[in-house]
């Protein structure tokens, strides 16, 4: 029976489109060859190694064992069914809640039908240990549903917070952390060395590690100020906000604990950049941060103080599936062309921290294939991609190395994380034009300055037009929150007009203002992309065919809206129709437009 389910299993999600079967196929040989004592689901082997999307295989395995799935997307919790939840979990012990955590199991209400049967939530309904969490619930009578893991976390996040432990260290401590007397010019290493041993500011460091990925932090910025006094701010949905202020510390010290637990950095040296990492395990997921430290100039001139910024690379946040990039009709199914080809440059451009590198990721799970062998150069690598080959740059290969070995390589598809200098745009037009299919970014405001961009390092014209399948502009905007959004009665209509909305299309759209409540960041909760997605047709490899000493970027651009392309400021439009972020957050986004 169980070698038909697990048949019927591989089958559906071969019918749905989830994998294709020649995966799946591969998927059952690594399982065959894993001992039984430790052989995993098909599911999660297809998750782990093949970089399938969870919820779609959950989703699926759930309807062929007939668990319903609660849509938790949006959901609000009214604050009765909040404190039935907490009322349950808060009566488990410390050791048992915590296992409970991390099965992501959750009670979630009483059944509506049966006012004896609890509704259990489960991110994995067919888990063998659900009898074993549920005992502790009270409840002689349950109904398993299903819910996407990500989320149960969110609720967990809300019904029962993990402890950060070394927060309860810093609260439990007394009085500020001293900083020995200092009279002769220099620092002082032995006085350095007891202050930063303190096991406040260890604590403080690993604290706000912790922090940063509960809160869904992209960066955290250690900034020294006057007085000795060190900031730490965490970067949350595009914007940097302060998380806390240690007083009394010479900034010298927060930084050497720092680089104590910052691998490929040396503590001693102040006066040059360095580039580190460090690895933890975050509420049992391990998480990578990436450490960069620059020498900065204070007040006090003589002091040698440096600026941290650590980047949190949470590979639980990397989107592999195209269909949530949330690209607008037209743009997805430009995107969805371009990358679909054998052979061809597809280009994303935008400054840093647009997103980037996110779409990249997902455009390259679309393509992977175990049939193809997929190269990928960057510096440095941020997250894993399974069934990718992704070089490491060193001391002893550096990235113009890599790219003059890739074509050596036997490459199918690549991805050059940057095309920084006329040799990396030279690299990957020789790649597109000898049938690779090239993934690549660009620093440029828009898609059109991407080609006069290419056209100023040199590249040919001709060489460009043949090159290049798509490129792909993009911006990432901060969305209301859902909860505390209010609709907006008789807005002042100079505002849209100014971001081009008609008198009609103000009449028929429901604009929303900022609230905040205590689920947001002041009224916003996330972020969405918008993309201005120009596809080389025909009509604008022309256009580029005939320059001579100029790129003409606005004929390519009217070309491109002619095509249906929407611009940045066009796209911001939709979001804002669709009620999910504000005129103003639209204005300073496409602020170039």
């Amino acid at each position: 029976m169980a070698a038909k389910i697990k048949t019927l299993i591989g089958e559906n999600l071969v019918k749905k489109g989830v994998v294709d079967n020649e995966t799946l196929i591969k998927a059952l040989e690594v399982q065959n060859r894993e001992p039984i004592s430790a052989r995993r689901k098909v599911g999660d082997i297809l998750i782990d190694e093949f970089g399938v999307d969870r919820h779609r295989i959950y989703k699926e395995i759930a309807k062929i064992y007939g668990f319903k799935e609660i849509v938790l997307d949006g959901y609000q919790l009214e604050k009765e069914q909040t404190e039935f939840m907490k009322s349950i979990i808060e009566k488990i012990d410390r050791k048992d809640r915590e296992y409970i955590i991390k099965k992501r199991m959750l009670p979630f209400k009483i059944s509506d039908k049966k006012k004896d049967v609890l509704i259990v939530l489960a991110a994995d309904p067919t888990d063998k240990h659900i009898p074993d969490v549920v005992i502790h619930f009270g409840f002689n009578k349950y109904e398993i549903a299903y819910a996407r893991m990500e989320c149960i976390d969110d609720l967990i996040g809300k019904i029962a917070p993990l402890k950060n432990e070394f927060l309860q260290i810093l609260e439990e401590m007394t009085g500020e952390v001293e900083t020995p007397s200092e009279e002769e010019e220099g620092i002082d290493e032995d006085a350095l060395d007891a202050e930063i041993h303190q096991s406040k500011l260890t604590s403080l460091v690993e604290a706000s590690l912790i922090e940063a990925v509960r809160q869904k932090a992209s960066d955290v910025h250690i900034i020294p100020q006057e007085g000795n006094k060190v900031d730490f701010n965490f970067r949350v949905d595009g914007r940097l906000k302060v998380w806390h202020t240690q007083e009394k510390t010479k900034p010298e010290a927060m930084s050497a604990v720092f680089k104590d637990r910052t691998k490929n950095v040396d503590r001693f040296e102040r006066e040059s950049a360095q580039d580190g990492f460090i690895q933890r395990k975050v509420d049992d997921y391990i998480i990578r941060y990436r450490v960069s430290i620059l020498p900065m100039v204070g007040a006090e001139f003589e002091r040698k103080l440096e600026s941290i910024v650590v980047r949190v690379l949470d590979d639980r946040k990397v989107i592999t599936d195209l269909e949530k990039l949330g690209l607008q009709k037209k743009a997805k199914e430009d995107f969805v062309k371009a990358v679909s080809k054998p052979q061809g440059i597809v280009i994303l451009t935008g400054p840093t921290g647009s997103g980037k590198s996110t779409t990249l990721i997902a455009a390259l799970h679309y393509v992977i294939d175990p049939s193809l062998c997929v190269l990928t150069v960057e510096d440095p690598v941020e997250y894993l991609i399974r069934g990718a080959r992704q070089l490491k740059i060193g001391p002893k290969m550096d990235f113009d190395q890599a790219l003059r070995s890739i074509l050596r390589h036997d490459p199918d598809i690549v991805m050059l994380g940057e095309m920084r200098d006329a040799k990396t745009a030279d690299i990957a037009i020789k790649l597109a034009n000898t049938g690779h299919l090239t993934f690549s970014t660009l620093h440029t405001n828009d898609a059109p300055s991407a080609i006069s961009r290419l056209f100023k390092m040199g590249v040919e014209p001709f060489l460009i037009a043949n090159a290049i399948n798509i490129v792909v502009a993009q911006r990432l905007i901060r969305t209301l929150c859902p909860k505390c959004k209010k609709e907006i009665k008789n807005i002042n209509k100079n505002i849209p007009i100014a971001i081009g909305f008609t008198e009609e299309e103000i009449d028929n759209t429901t604009f929303y203002e900022l609230v905040g409540c205590d689920e947001c960041n002041r009224g916003y909760k996330g972020r969405a992309a918008i993309h201005e997605a120009l596809l080389f047709t025909k009509e604008i490899k022309k256009i580029i065919f005939d320059a001579r000493e100029n790129i003409n970027e606005e004929a390519i651009r009217q070309q491109g809206l002619k095509h249906g392309m929407l611009t940045l400021r066009m796209s911001g439009r939709e979001r804002i129709k669709q009620g999910i972020t504000t005129c103003e957050e639209v204005a300073f986004a496409t602020a170039e437009d």
